[in-house]
This record gives structure tokens, C-alpha cells and sequence, in this order.
């Protein structure tokens, strides 16, 4: 619980100081704006990683994975649909409800509402000595297919973000398959080293090789022909690649948690400047629904427990399937996707990366900080509803 109240404490540690530090910094605030996008990029590239590893299914027998793919597909797509239809009918002037940035804006900052915690849900559920339950198993299989669809759905999200289909698109798309292609066809085939120590130093070559990708295609082309492949996915490929080992002792986990609150602190400290003053005139940005003027704190918080509540609801998808097992497995399982961490944040991060500010971005901030809060909440009523599963049986 002690670790879930840190996260949400560093994400708004993260955001108090993205609001003083301009004033604070001065002329050398885009210096330290550009470090800590780089430390970030290598702290999500180390938690995708290990997301990564945690990928294991076994290929020849594929088909027993069907049905859970398809569950956590839903379950991520369901909180993802609720949270944008919301944003879009109840934050945007009816004008834009037809503008095709509207809703390619919207549909990436809100698939923030999408991923299931794995770390956090995994690590919770340990504690309370539930890994030989079905649920832990279950939830186990649909966390890491949950970030699995989220990675995959990002892809085209990016592409319409970026517009135009030229050969740096095509490259670019060609680049992903075959990451695809690799990740599928070696998977849990490198036998390496995986100390924390190890994986942060794959975690920085891998965002070093994405980012020379950027850098040499940029000098070349220009800021407008620069491919740029967010580490997300080649971090987690990476990852699907190793023999994962598990790696104990507190040093580990200590070092592994450390890394993941200074993330979080780095994905605060990326928030753009937002003026609080509800009659702030709308700012000049490329991303459209940036535009948006300030609301007041009560309709901000409003919104927040609205999105918050929708995202939890789509992910009640669980209770749907399954009908082996009893309602009260079912619902402990829904519960227990309702946690939300990393790779949430990540995706918030790669929306601020397209200028995408204003209220929407930090309601979406809050949302995420409300559901970590509210973590511990939720595992108590999936450790409560798994006891009483178990007394029934």
C-alpha cells in the first residue's frame, strides 16, 4: 500500500514542480525540460522491459491463449471507449464533436484509462498470499495481454497523430512489424543477466538506439521527415525476447520500485504549464484540444471522479465471461484490473509529446492519481471476495 500512496505522491510532487520550475529555472528550463524527457524515455524503456519478460505463453499450444486475449482486448478497450466518448460529449463545444482531431486527440490521451497495472496488481495480491488462486493466474494471463493490446493500439493512434502517409510512415511501420516478427519468433530466447543494474543498462541502450534513429533521420530530413519510433514498443519486444529469471532480494526490488517513483515524478514534471484562472483565454497550440480554456477546481474534480468511475466500470468486462467460476471470483478478478500505474503514465507522457495540454491532460493526471489511491481499496475487496470464494468451495 506504502508503494501505491508513493506513486501517487511522486505523480503530483512531479506536477507542483512542472508549474514553479519555469519561474524557478529561467532561461535554462528547456535544458532541463529535454533531461528529464530523456530520463524518462530510459525509466519507461526499463518498466517495459520487465513488462516484457512477463510475456511468456507457450506458442505451441497458442490457442488456449484465445479467449483471454480477447477478455483483456476488451477490457482495455471498453474503460478506453467510455473515458473518450466522455471527454468528447462532455468537455468539448458541440462543434468539434465532427472534427476528425477531436477524436484522434481524444483517443490517445484517454487510452491512459486503458493498461492494468501488472506491476502493482501482481506485487499486491503475492502479499497476500493469493498466487495459487485462480484469480492471481487469471489476472496474471489478462494484465500482461491488457498492456500487450494497449502497445498494439498505439501504433495507429501515433500514425494518425502524425497525418500524413509518406516514406518516412512507411519506414517507420515496417520497422514495428519487424518487431513484431522478432519478438514473436525469439521469444524467451536471449539468456542474459537480469539484475535491475543489467536491465536499466538494456532499458538505456535500447532508448538510445530509438533515439539515433530520430536524431540521424532529423539532421537529414528535417524535424518533419524525422522518424520517430517511441521506445513503448521496442523496449517491451526487448523484453519478450529474454529468458526471463526471476531475480529476488530487497536490493532488487528496492532499486526496481526507485526507478518506477522517479518515472512517475518525471511524467509530472513533463506536464506543460497550465493556468488555474477559469476565464484564461485558450492558448495557441497545434493540438486542438489543447485549446480549451481552464475550468474551476469543483468542475475539475467533478470530472475526475466522473472518469474515474467510468474507467473502473469498462473494466468490469471479467464478470462477463468465465462462467466456471463463481460471481464472487469473477468480481474479485474485475477488481483487480481496475489498478492502474506505469504504463498508464507512459501513454499520458507520449500525449504531452504531441503538445496535448490543457484541462483534458489534467484530468486524465488526476484520474490516474485517484485510481492509485484508491488501489489499496480495491485489493482489500479482492482479497475479501477470493475469501469468501474459497469458503463457498
Amino acid at each position: 500500500m506504502k508503494k501505491v500512496l508513493s506513486f501517487s505522491a511522486m505523480l503530483m510532487l512531479g506536477l507542483v514542480l512542472s508549474q514553479i520550475l519555469p519561474d524557478v529555472v529561467g532561461d535554462t528550463y528547456s535544458e532541463l525540460k529535454h533531461m528529464v524527457e530523456v530520463m524518462l524515455g530510459v525509466c519507461l524503456a526499463f518498466i517495459m522491459i520487465n513488462v516484457g519478460r512477463e510475456f511468456e505463453i507457450d506458442k505451441s499450444n497458442a490457442g488456449i491463449y484465445v479467449k483471454d486475449y480477447f477478455v483483456a482486448m476488451f477490457a482495455a478497450a471498453v474503460p478506453w471507449v467510455f473515458v473518450a466518448i466522455y471527454y468528447i460529449f462532455a468537455l468539448m463545444p458541440s462543434e468539434w464533436w465532427g472534427m476528425g482531431d477531436t477524436w484522434k486527440e481524444t483517443l490517445l490521451l484517454s487510452r491512459f484509462a486503458a493498461p492494468t497495472s501488472a506491476g502493482i496488481l501482481f506485487s499486491m495480491l503475492a502479499a497476500m498470499n493469493l498466487q495459487k488462486s485462480w484469480i492471481y493466474q487469471k489476472a496474471q494471463t489478462l494484465a500482461i495481454f491488457d498492456d500487450l493490446d494497449t502497445i498494439i493500439l498505439m501504433v495507429p493512434l501515433q500514425v494518425a497523430m502524425i497525418g500524413e502517409l509518406n516514406w518516412q510512415m512507411m519506414a517507420m511501420l515496417l520497422i514495428i512489424f519487424a518487431m513484431f516478427v522478432v519478438g514473436w519468433r525469439y521469444m524467451s530466447r536471449l539468456d542474459v543477466s537480469q539484475t535491475w543494474f543489467a536491465v536499466f543498462t538494456y532499458a538505456v541502450l535500447v532508448y538510445g538506439a530509438t533515439y539515433m534513429i530520430y536524431l540521424i533521420t532529423h539532421h537529414f530530413f528535417g524535424a518533419k521527415g524525422a522518424i520517430h519510433i517511441e521506445v513503448l514498443l521496442p523496449a517491451f519486444i526487448f523484453g519478450m525476447i529474454i529468458k526471463n529469471k526471476h531475480v529476488g532480494g530487497k536490493t532488487e526490488e528496492r532499486a526496481t520500485t526507485l526507478i518506477s517513483l522517479v518515472f512517475m515524478l518525471l511524467v509530472g514534471m513533463s506536464m506543460p504549464f497550465i493556468d488555474m484562472n477559469p476565464d484564461a483565454a485558450s492558448v495557441e497550440s497545434d493540438s486542438l484540444i489543447a485549446t480549451l480554456p481552464m475550468m474551476s477546481g469543483w468542475e475539475i474534480a467533478l470530472h475526475v471522479v466522473a472518469v474515474t468511475l467510468l474507467s473502473n466500470i469498462g473494466k468490469m468486462v471479467p464478470m462477463f465471461f468465465y462462467r466456471d467460476r463463481s460471481l464472487a471470483e469473477r468480481l474479485a478478478l474485475s477488481i483487480g484490473m481496475f489498478t492502474r500505474g506505469e504504463v498508464g503514465a507512459g501513454v499520458i507522457f507520449i500525449a504531452i509529446g504531441y503538445n496535448i495540454g490543457g484541462p483534458v491532460l489534467l484530468i486524465s493526471v488526476l484520474a490516474l492519481v485517484l485510481n492509485l489511491v484508491l488501489t489499496g481499496g480495491f485489493v482489500m475487496l479482492v482479497k475479501r471476495l477470493a475469501l469468501k470464494s474459497y469458503a463457498q468451495n
